[in-house]
Protein backbone atom coordinates (compact mmCIF):
# COMPACT_ATOMS: atom_id res chain seq x y z
CA UNK A 1 0.00 0.00 0.00
CA UNK A 2 1.19 3.50 -0.82
CA UNK A 3 2.03 6.01 1.88
CA UNK A 4 0.26 9.36 1.91
CA UNK A 5 3.26 11.14 0.40
CA UNK A 6 3.58 8.51 -2.34
CA UNK A 7 -0.12 9.01 -3.10
CA UNK A 8 0.45 12.75 -3.52
CA UNK A 9 3.40 12.11 -5.83
CA UNK A 10 1.35 9.69 -7.93
CA UNK A 11 -1.51 12.19 -8.11
CA UNK A 12 0.83 14.95 -9.25
CA UNK A 13 2.27 12.69 -11.91
CA UNK A 14 -1.26 11.83 -13.07
CA UNK A 15 -1.99 15.56 -13.08
CA UNK A 16 0.98 16.46 -15.27
CA UNK A 17 0.23 13.55 -17.60
CA UNK A 18 -3.57 13.75 -17.91
CA UNK A 19 -4.96 16.90 -16.26
CA UNK A 20 -2.83 19.64 -17.75
CA UNK A 21 -0.53 20.47 -14.83
CA UNK A 22 2.21 22.63 -16.34
CA UNK A 23 4.43 23.43 -13.35
CA UNK A 24 5.11 21.94 -9.91
CA UNK A 25 7.43 24.22 -7.97
CA UNK A 26 8.60 25.41 -4.58
CA UNK A 27 11.62 25.32 -2.30
CA UNK A 28 13.63 22.12 -3.00
CA UNK A 29 10.69 20.74 -4.98
CA UNK A 30 12.73 19.93 -8.09
CA UNK A 31 15.81 17.72 -8.47
CA UNK A 32 17.72 16.44 -6.66
CA UNK A 33 15.64 16.47 -3.45
CA UNK A 34 12.09 16.35 -4.75
CA UNK A 35 10.64 18.05 -1.67
CA UNK A 36 11.51 17.70 2.01
CA UNK A 37 8.91 14.92 2.29
CA UNK A 38 9.75 13.60 -1.24
CA UNK A 39 6.28 14.49 -2.57
CA UNK A 40 7.66 15.70 -5.91
CA UNK A 41 10.46 13.26 -6.72
CA UNK A 42 10.74 12.37 -10.38
CA UNK A 43 8.06 14.73 -11.68
CA UNK A 44 8.71 16.02 -15.18
CA UNK A 45 7.37 19.50 -14.41
CA UNK A 46 9.01 20.03 -10.98
CA UNK A 47 11.47 22.87 -10.46
CA UNK A 48 13.11 24.76 -7.62
CA UNK A 49 12.38 28.31 -6.48
CA UNK A 50 14.22 30.73 -4.21
CA UNK A 51 13.32 30.71 -0.52
CA UNK A 52 10.46 33.14 -0.99
CA UNK A 53 6.89 32.13 -0.16
CA UNK A 54 5.43 35.37 -1.49
CA UNK A 55 7.35 34.87 -4.71
CA UNK A 56 6.04 31.31 -4.98
CA UNK A 57 2.42 32.44 -4.64
CA UNK A 58 2.90 35.40 -6.96
CA UNK A 59 4.45 33.12 -9.58
CA UNK A 60 1.55 30.67 -9.27
CA UNK A 61 -0.95 33.46 -9.82
CA UNK A 62 0.97 34.84 -12.79
CA UNK A 63 1.15 31.40 -14.41
CA UNK A 64 -2.59 30.92 -13.89
CA UNK A 65 -3.35 34.32 -15.46
CA UNK A 66 -1.30 33.21 -18.48
CA UNK A 67 -3.35 30.04 -18.91
CA UNK A 68 -1.08 27.58 -17.12
CA UNK A 69 -2.12 25.16 -14.39
CA UNK A 70 0.46 25.29 -11.58
CA UNK A 71 0.88 23.37 -8.34
CA UNK A 72 2.97 25.28 -5.81
CA UNK A 73 4.35 24.01 -2.53
CA UNK A 74 4.91 26.01 0.63
CA UNK A 75 7.56 23.86 2.28
CA UNK A 76 5.80 23.96 5.68
CA UNK A 77 2.53 25.71 6.47
CA UNK A 78 4.44 27.56 9.18
CA UNK A 79 6.00 29.62 6.36
CA UNK A 80 2.65 30.61 4.84
CA UNK A 81 1.91 33.26 7.44
CA UNK A 82 4.06 35.85 5.65
CA UNK A 83 1.91 35.49 2.54
CA UNK A 84 -1.61 35.92 3.92
CA UNK A 85 -2.19 39.02 1.79
CA UNK A 86 -1.38 37.19 -1.45
CA UNK A 87 -3.50 34.24 -0.42
CA UNK A 88 -6.37 36.67 0.08
CA UNK A 89 -5.81 38.25 -3.34
CA UNK A 90 -5.69 34.84 -5.04
CA UNK A 91 -8.97 33.94 -3.37
CA UNK A 92 -10.87 36.99 -4.61
CA UNK A 93 -9.83 37.00 -8.29
CA UNK A 94 -12.67 34.91 -9.73
CA UNK A 95 -15.19 36.82 -7.64
CA UNK A 96 -13.76 40.22 -8.66
CA UNK A 97 -13.95 39.26 -12.34
CA UNK A 98 -17.47 37.77 -12.07
CA UNK A 99 -15.97 34.45 -13.14
CA UNK A 100 -14.11 35.96 -16.06
CA UNK A 101 -10.68 34.96 -14.77
CA UNK A 102 -10.10 31.46 -13.47
CA UNK A 103 -7.51 30.94 -10.77
CA UNK A 104 -6.68 27.20 -11.13
CA UNK A 105 -3.81 27.08 -8.67
CA UNK A 106 -3.13 24.36 -6.14
CA UNK A 107 -1.03 25.18 -3.11
CA UNK A 108 0.03 22.20 -1.06
CA UNK A 109 1.74 22.45 2.29
CA UNK A 110 2.51 20.14 5.25
CA UNK A 111 0.33 20.95 8.26
CA UNK A 112 0.27 20.33 11.98
CA UNK A 113 2.36 18.68 14.65
CA UNK A 114 3.51 15.14 15.33
CA UNK A 115 7.07 15.26 13.94
CA UNK A 116 8.76 17.12 16.82
CA UNK A 117 9.24 20.11 14.56
CA UNK A 118 9.38 22.63 17.40
CA UNK A 119 8.18 26.22 17.03
CA UNK A 120 8.91 26.65 13.31
CA UNK A 121 7.57 23.35 11.94
CA UNK A 122 4.55 22.38 14.06
CA UNK A 123 1.82 24.93 13.34
CA UNK A 124 -1.64 24.21 11.99
CA UNK A 125 -3.01 26.49 9.31
CA UNK A 126 -6.58 25.38 8.63
CA UNK A 127 -8.27 27.90 10.93
CA UNK A 128 -6.39 30.76 9.29
CA UNK A 129 -7.12 29.32 5.85
CA UNK A 130 -10.84 28.96 6.55
CA UNK A 131 -11.06 32.77 6.68
CA UNK A 132 -9.66 33.15 3.15
CA UNK A 133 -12.87 33.45 1.16
CA UNK A 134 -12.58 32.13 -2.38
CA UNK A 135 -10.26 29.26 -1.48
CA UNK A 136 -11.24 25.63 -1.22
CA UNK A 137 -9.37 23.82 1.56
CA UNK A 138 -8.87 20.08 1.93
CA UNK A 139 -6.95 17.90 4.37
CA UNK A 140 -6.70 14.14 3.77
CA UNK A 141 -6.00 11.64 6.52
CA UNK A 142 -5.12 8.61 4.36
CA UNK A 143 -3.41 7.93 1.01
CA UNK A 144 -6.53 7.15 -1.05
CA UNK A 145 -8.18 10.38 0.04
CA UNK A 146 -4.94 12.26 -0.60
CA UNK A 147 -4.86 10.93 -4.16
CA UNK A 148 -8.52 11.68 -4.86
CA UNK A 149 -8.55 15.12 -3.26
CA UNK A 150 -5.38 16.18 -5.06
CA UNK A 151 -6.87 15.19 -8.43
CA UNK A 152 -10.03 17.17 -7.62
CA UNK A 153 -7.92 20.14 -6.55
CA UNK A 154 -5.99 20.08 -9.83
CA UNK A 155 -9.21 19.93 -11.87
CA UNK A 156 -10.88 22.81 -9.98
CA UNK A 157 -10.87 26.32 -11.55
CA UNK A 158 -10.67 27.87 -8.07
CA UNK A 159 -7.57 28.11 -5.89
CA UNK A 160 -7.33 25.04 -3.67
CA UNK A 161 -5.19 24.65 -0.57
CA UNK A 162 -4.15 21.04 0.10
CA UNK A 163 -3.04 20.65 3.71
CA UNK A 164 -1.00 17.49 4.27
CA UNK A 165 -0.68 16.15 7.84
CA UNK A 166 3.04 16.05 8.59
CA UNK A 167 2.73 13.13 10.99
CA UNK A 168 0.86 10.96 8.46
CA UNK A 169 3.15 11.45 5.45
CA UNK A 170 4.87 8.07 5.88
CA UNK A 171 1.78 6.14 6.99
CA UNK A 172 0.55 3.46 4.60
CA UNK A 173 -3.10 3.20 3.66
CA UNK A 174 -5.37 0.18 3.88
CA UNK A 175 -6.74 0.52 0.34
CA UNK A 176 -4.92 0.38 -2.98
CA UNK A 177 -4.89 3.46 -5.16
CA UNK A 178 -6.39 2.84 -8.62
CA UNK A 179 -3.49 1.50 -10.67
CA UNK A 180 -1.07 1.13 -7.76
CA UNK A 181 0.99 -2.10 -7.70
CA UNK A 182 -0.19 -4.45 -4.96
CA UNK A 183 3.39 -4.96 -3.75
CA UNK A 184 4.49 -1.94 -1.68
CA UNK A 185 8.17 -2.82 -2.20
CA UNK A 186 7.65 -2.81 -5.96
CA UNK A 187 6.03 0.63 -5.76
CA UNK A 188 8.94 1.96 -3.72
CA UNK A 189 11.48 0.55 -6.19
CA UNK A 190 9.65 2.20 -9.06
CA UNK A 191 8.93 5.69 -7.72
CA UNK A 192 11.18 6.36 -4.69
CA UNK A 193 14.52 7.91 -5.59
CA UNK A 194 17.66 6.28 -4.16
CA UNK A 195 19.04 7.96 -1.08
CA UNK A 196 22.54 8.40 -2.49
CA UNK A 197 23.25 9.03 -6.18
CA UNK A 198 20.20 10.31 -8.05
CA UNK A 199 21.99 11.73 -11.07
CA UNK A 200 20.82 9.01 -13.46
CA UNK A 201 17.64 7.95 -11.68
CA UNK A 202 14.29 8.13 -13.44
CA UNK A 203 11.00 6.83 -12.00
CA UNK A 204 9.09 3.94 -13.53
CA UNK A 205 5.60 5.32 -13.08
CA UNK A 206 2.72 2.81 -12.78
CA UNK A 207 -0.28 3.38 -15.03
CA UNK A 208 -2.52 5.19 -12.54
CA UNK A 209 -6.24 5.74 -13.08
CA UNK A 210 -8.44 8.67 -12.16
CA UNK A 211 -10.14 8.81 -8.77
CA UNK A 212 -11.84 12.09 -7.92
CA UNK A 213 -13.14 12.74 -4.41
CA UNK A 214 -15.54 15.69 -4.57
CA UNK A 215 -14.32 18.65 -2.55
CA UNK A 216 -16.86 19.23 0.21
CA UNK A 217 -17.80 15.57 0.73
CA UNK A 218 -17.06 14.03 4.13
CA UNK A 219 -16.55 10.32 4.82
CA UNK A 220 -18.38 8.23 7.44
CA UNK A 221 -15.62 5.87 8.56
CA UNK A 222 -17.36 4.29 11.56
CA UNK A 223 -21.08 4.10 12.27
CA UNK A 224 -22.94 4.04 15.58
CA UNK A 225 -25.44 5.76 17.82
CA UNK A 226 -23.49 6.50 21.03
CA UNK A 227 -22.12 9.85 19.80
CA UNK A 228 -20.71 11.68 16.78
CA UNK A 229 -16.98 12.42 16.49
CA UNK A 230 -15.80 14.72 13.68
CA UNK A 231 -12.15 15.22 12.81
CA UNK A 232 -9.63 15.48 9.98
CA UNK A 233 -5.90 15.21 9.40
CA UNK A 234 -3.54 13.89 12.09
CA UNK A 235 -6.12 13.23 14.87
CA UNK A 236 -8.42 11.32 12.52
CA UNK A 237 -6.76 7.87 12.79
CA UNK A 238 -6.66 8.29 16.57
CA UNK A 239 -10.41 8.91 16.64
CA UNK A 240 -10.98 5.74 14.62
CA UNK A 241 -8.68 3.72 16.85
CA UNK A 242 -10.44 5.06 19.95
CA UNK A 243 -13.86 4.23 18.50
CA UNK A 244 -12.75 0.65 17.83
CA UNK A 245 -11.35 0.29 21.35
CA UNK A 246 -14.47 1.72 23.00
CA UNK A 247 -16.71 -0.56 20.99
CA UNK A 248 -14.62 -3.59 21.91
CA UNK A 249 -14.28 -2.77 25.62
CA UNK A 250 -17.57 -0.99 26.40
CA UNK A 251 -19.95 -1.68 23.53
CA UNK A 252 -20.04 2.01 22.56
CA UNK A 253 -20.49 2.56 18.82
CA UNK A 254 -19.69 5.97 17.36
CA UNK A 255 -20.37 7.81 14.16
CA UNK A 256 -16.82 8.86 13.23
CA UNK A 257 -16.70 11.35 10.37
CA UNK A 258 -13.61 12.40 8.44
CA UNK A 259 -14.40 15.94 7.31
CA UNK A 260 -11.75 15.82 4.52
CA UNK A 261 -12.75 19.30 3.30
CA UNK A 262 -12.43 22.30 5.59
CA UNK A 263 -14.25 24.45 3.03
CA UNK A 264 -16.68 23.80 1.60
CA UNK A 265 -17.62 21.24 4.24
CA UNK A 266 -20.29 18.56 4.32
CA UNK A 267 -22.79 20.04 6.74
CA UNK A 268 -25.51 17.68 5.50
CA UNK A 269 -23.62 14.60 6.71
CA UNK A 270 -22.61 16.25 9.97
CA UNK A 271 -26.13 17.48 10.61
CA UNK A 272 -27.74 14.09 10.02
CA UNK A 273 -25.31 12.41 12.39
CA UNK A 274 -25.71 15.02 15.16
CA UNK A 275 -29.49 14.76 14.89
CA UNK A 276 -29.23 10.96 15.15
CA UNK A 277 -26.89 10.71 18.15
CA UNK A 278 -27.58 13.94 20.06
CA UNK A 279 -23.94 14.01 21.17
CA UNK A 280 -21.03 15.49 19.23
CA UNK A 281 -17.36 16.25 19.64
CA UNK A 282 -15.05 17.99 17.17
CA UNK A 283 -11.34 17.10 17.31
CA UNK A 284 -8.41 18.91 15.71
CA UNK A 285 -4.90 20.05 16.64
CA UNK A 286 -5.13 23.76 15.84
CA UNK A 287 -4.96 26.24 18.73
CA UNK A 288 -8.12 26.79 20.70
CA UNK A 289 -8.82 30.51 20.21
CA UNK A 290 -10.74 31.12 16.96
CA UNK A 291 -10.35 27.46 16.10
CA UNK A 292 -12.25 26.26 13.00
CA UNK A 293 -14.00 23.79 15.27
CA UNK A 294 -15.59 26.74 17.06
CA UNK A 295 -17.41 27.60 13.83
CA UNK A 296 -18.75 24.04 13.59
CA UNK A 297 -19.69 24.17 17.28
CA UNK A 298 -21.60 27.43 16.76
CA UNK A 299 -23.47 26.02 13.79
CA UNK A 300 -24.27 22.87 15.76
CA UNK A 301 -25.85 24.91 18.53
CA UNK A 302 -27.80 27.09 16.10
CA UNK A 303 -29.15 24.17 14.04
CA UNK A 304 -29.41 21.41 16.65
CA UNK A 305 -29.94 23.06 20.03
CA UNK A 306 -33.08 21.03 20.71
CA UNK A 307 -31.58 17.80 19.33
CA UNK A 308 -28.60 17.79 21.66
CA UNK A 309 -28.71 15.49 24.68
CA UNK A 310 -25.52 16.88 26.24
CA UNK A 311 -23.24 19.86 25.72
CA UNK A 312 -21.28 19.64 22.43
CA UNK A 313 -17.52 19.40 22.84
CA UNK A 314 -14.41 20.66 21.08
CA UNK A 315 -11.04 19.02 21.70
CA UNK A 316 -8.20 21.09 20.25
CA UNK A 317 -4.63 22.24 20.76
CA UNK A 318 -3.66 24.65 23.48
CA UNK A 319 -3.34 28.38 22.74
CA UNK A 320 0.46 28.56 22.80
CA UNK A 321 2.95 30.61 20.75
CA UNK A 322 4.53 27.38 19.55
CA UNK A 323 5.19 23.74 20.31
CA UNK A 324 8.41 22.80 22.05
CA UNK A 325 10.75 20.19 20.57
CA UNK A 326 10.72 18.16 23.76
CA UNK A 327 8.31 15.26 23.32
CA UNK A 328 6.58 16.07 26.62
CA UNK A 329 5.88 19.62 25.42
CA UNK A 330 4.46 18.42 22.11
CA UNK A 331 2.34 15.70 23.73
CA UNK A 332 0.79 18.26 26.06
CA UNK A 333 0.23 20.89 23.36
CA UNK A 334 -2.04 18.99 20.94
CA UNK A 335 -4.56 16.16 21.49
CA UNK A 336 -3.07 12.69 21.86
CA UNK A 337 -4.67 9.27 21.70
CA UNK A 338 -5.48 8.72 25.37
CA UNK A 339 -7.03 12.17 25.70
CA UNK A 340 -9.20 11.59 22.63
CA UNK A 341 -10.31 8.14 23.81
CA UNK A 342 -11.20 9.36 27.31
CA UNK A 343 -13.08 12.38 25.93
CA UNK A 344 -15.07 10.14 23.58
CA UNK A 345 -16.02 7.78 26.39
CA UNK A 346 -17.06 10.71 28.62
CA UNK A 347 -19.17 12.16 25.82
CA UNK A 348 -20.99 8.89 25.16
CA UNK A 349 -21.67 8.11 28.85
CA UNK A 350 -22.56 11.59 30.15
CA UNK A 351 -26.05 11.62 31.65
CA UNK A 352 -28.57 13.39 29.43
Amino acid sequence: MATLVQAIRLALHYGETHLGVTDVFGEDVGPPLGGVFTATQGLATAWNTPLDERGILGTAMGLAYAGAKPVAEIQFCDYAFNSIDLLKVAGNQRWCSAGGFAMPIVVMTPNGAGIRGSVYHSHSFESWASRLAGWKIVMPSNPLDAYGLMLSAIADPNPVLVLLPKALMRVKGDKLLPGEPADADELARRIDAPVNDRANWTPDWPEMREHFIPIGEASLVREGTAATVISYGRPMPMCVKAADELQRDYGLQFDVIDLRSIFPYDWDMLSRSIEKTGRVMFVNEDTEVTNFGEHLLRRTIEDHFYDLLVQPKLLQGKHLPGIGMNQVYEDNSVPQYAEIRDAMRALATEAA
